[in-house]
């Protein structure tokens, strides 16, 4: 059995849970946030809806820069509708299915580097970025994203187990 015959399973489980969680997301509450530090409700959710598209780079490139030298600086977008999050959110899951299905075991161990402004901030294996970078990071902010759903009143669904607003699944 292939490594991604084993990671597909996982991987739809967590954007079905994922676009569960998006479904929520209020309208009309882009520019909330919880605390000054915080990101808002819309960049939050859109950041949720971006995450999965990560593992395209990382799975089909050997780098990412995100500020090249002499290139624009990275784009921060903030959505302010549930449709074009989930809009977003169902193209990049997609797109990161697809790559994932194509990608051969020996590809997982190669190198990828994560750069700022031509300077590699890390190198890890492919397989360690799509673990830490793209799943785990994902389930991070969609755990963020339950809590902002909560402070504005949005029910809360069943992720990895029940919650107050489905006590059973």
């Amino acid at each position: 059995m292939s490594l991604t015959e084993w990671l597909i399973p996982e991987f739809d489980a967590e954007m079905a849970a994922t676009r569960r969680v998006l479904e929520r997301v209020p309208d009309g509450k882009a520019s909330w946030k919880p605390h000054p530090k915080s990101m808002t409700l819309g960049r939050l959710a859109t950041l949720v809806a971006e995450l999965p598209g990560w593992a395209v780079n990382a799975l089909t490139t050997d780098e990412l820069d995100i500020m090249p030298p002499g290139g624009p600086p990275p784009k921060f977008e903030a959505l302010d509708s549930t449709a074009r999050i989930l809009e977003l959110f169902d193209r990049n899951a997609a797109a990161a299915r697809a790559a994932l299905a194509k990608a051969p075991d020996a590809d997982f161990k190669k190198p990828w580097a994560f750069k700022v402004g031509g300077r590699t901030v890390d190198t890890s294996p492919k397989y360690t970025v799509y673990r830490r970078t793209v799943l785990n990071h994902l389930a991070h902010h969609r755990g963020q994203l339950t809590v902002y759903l909560r402070l504005n009143g949005a029910p809360v669904p069943a992720v990895y187990g029940p919650t107050a607003d489905e006590p059973s699944f």
